[in-house]
């Protein structure tokens, strides 16, 4: 029986990539996209959008969850 093996486009390069176990760079072709694709997120040329996290909010929110963690 005719496995079924989910190809996707390679996010930095778009070549066609087999989205199996095999493949440890996966979505990527190889280790230079991955590489490529993390160094655009790195300088901030990729961007999640949204607003601006507040210090004093995110710091209040992970002192919260430090809190939460420690009493389980």
């Amino acid at each position: 029986m005719p496995e079924n093996i989910t190809r996707v486009n390679c996010p930095t390069c778009q070549e066609i990539v087999e989205w199996k176990q095999e493949n440890q760079y996966r979505p990527f072709c190889s280790e230079r996209c991955k590489l490529i694709d993390f160094g655009e997120w790195a300088s901030e040329k990729n961007a999640i959008p949204g607003d601006p996290a507040d210090p004093e909010v995110l710091m209040e929110a992970i002192t919260n969850q430090a809190r939460n963690d420690s009493y389980q």
